[in-house]
């Protein structure tokens, strides 16, 4: 199963700092590290030497291993009613919201948009995100043309 990464408390501390001047390219890469994508995955994103960044990233302590991709699960027989799920708070379904809008935005736009997803993830409430939002659509219709950012705007309109 594909390996997947995360970044430590030093690369996390990169990330806010900048104190250790990583190279463009590994500090795209720093970004796009989550523990959710794999090697695979970001090849995608980075197709040039992913895996020798990611090596290099895993030497120098910025980045480690969160262990294996599960596979995909086997159907399981359907189950009686199910139960209701427990209805979220508002500060998880926020939470949610708001990795929703910096992953969505880093896919669409890449280490173009690194100021402005930094930003988002520091938004407190939905106060602070909405205007945060509007900027990641502006930066996508620079990226990707009105219609991808009307899309994204449109999919986060509930902040």
């Amino acid at each position: 199963m594909p390996t997947r990464f995360r970044k430590t408390a030093k690369g996390l501390a990169e990330i806010e700092t900048r104190a250790h001047r990583l190279s463009p390219r590994l500090r795209a890469l720093l970004i796009m590290v989550d523990g959710k994508r794999d090697l695979a995955a970001l090849e995608a994103l980075v197709p040039q030497q992913a895996e020798a960044a990611l090596t290099e990233l895993m030497s120098q302590g910025f980045i480690e291993a969160a262990g294996e991709t599960p596979a995909a699960p086997a159907a399981a027989p359907p189950a009686a009613a199910p139960a209701a799920p427990p209805a979220p708070s508002p500060a998880l379904d926020f939470e949610k919201l708001r990795r929703e809008a910096v992953r969505a935005l880093t896919d669409i736009a890449g280490p173009a948009a690194e100021t402005v997803a930094m930003r988002m993830e520091k938004a407190r409430n939905a106060d602070e995100l909405r205007p945060l939002i509007a900027q990641a659509a502006q930066t996508v219709a620079n990226m990707r043309g009105r219609s991808a950012a009307e899309a994204y705007a449109a999919r986060f309109a509930q902040v």
